[in-house]
């Protein structure tokens, strides 16, 4: 039996009276990536948003249903939102490092969670940066500028700072879209061995991307979870018309 990281119950999102996510319930196995699909303005990205509470964010949004991690429900008033964010890390499309050096972008959350000591944070930046597989890239120049790097590597970067506060889920909003080839396959290079240690739950565009690296697969339509199976199953085998239409480019 599965070990289940995280669930939702009854989800709904709303942005004024404008349905973007209805009544989905998905369980999301321990260390194992999900991929999210579905034409644009399905509400995948809403549904992620939702699952660290992002949406809190946006004027006019209410959120409905159960999001759970054990017996906690995230959407309880009582949360805890900066600890949340710190179980559930983001990871956004466009690379987003901060005007910092790289060893400050990845110091700056164990900082902000309280940890000191300078020895500690110097190997908390050296793992970090070895799990996003960055550290032989910039281990003579950490204290340079973020932004001199490419964007491949601001992205591995972004998630090493993701990491770095010790997370156990990662969300991943198109976290290659915006990256060449080459950066592509060096971002699912990476997700295939952080799920060793990490949930992952990744939105794609890519068909193949997502048939690539995860091993679940949601497929989203009108706000809606058409099918969710073993990503090879859904790939191969799709119950549903609306998945095998949109898996074979009919729409989309």
């Amino acid at each position: 039996m599965q070990e289940i990281a995280l669930s939702a119950r009854n989800l709904s999102v709303h942005y004024g009276d404008k349905p973007a996510v209805k009544n989905i319930s998905l369980d999301f196995a321990s260390k194992e990536v999900t991929a999210l699909i579905g034409p644009s303005g399905c509400g995948k990205s809403t549904f992620l948003r939702s699952l660290n509470r992002m949406n809190d964010l946006i004027p006019g949004a209410k959120i409905t249903g159960q999001i759970l991690i054990g017996d906690e429900d995230i959407n309880n008033p009582a949360t805890d939102v900066v600890s949340l964010r710190q179980r559930i890390g983001m990871v956004w499309q466009r690379p987003n490092p901060f005007h910092k050096s790289i060893y400050e972008n990845i110091a700056f959350g164990p900082r902000y969670h309280g940890i000191k000591s300078k020895k500690k944070l110097d190997e908390i930046v050296e793992e970090s940066l070895r799990k996003a597989a960055l550290w032989d890239e910039t281990k003579d120049r950490l204290h340079k500028s973020a932004l001199a790097l490419s964007g491949g590597q601001q992205q591995r970067l972004c998630i090493a700072r993701s990491i770095a506060v010790k997370p156990d889920i990662i969300l991943m909003d198109e976290p290659a879209s915006a990256l060449d080839p080459v950066s592509t396959a060096k971002i699912e290079e990476l997700i295939a061995e952080l799920k060793k240690d990490y949930s992952i739950i990744i939105v794609t565009h890519n068909m193949h991307q997502a048939a690539r690296v995860s091993q679940k697969t949601a497929f989203f339509l009108n706000g809606e979870v058409v099918e969710y199976d073993q990503t090879v199953n859904m790939f191969s085998n799709p119950q549903k018309q609306e998945t095998n239409d949109y898996i074979s480019g009919r729409f989309g």
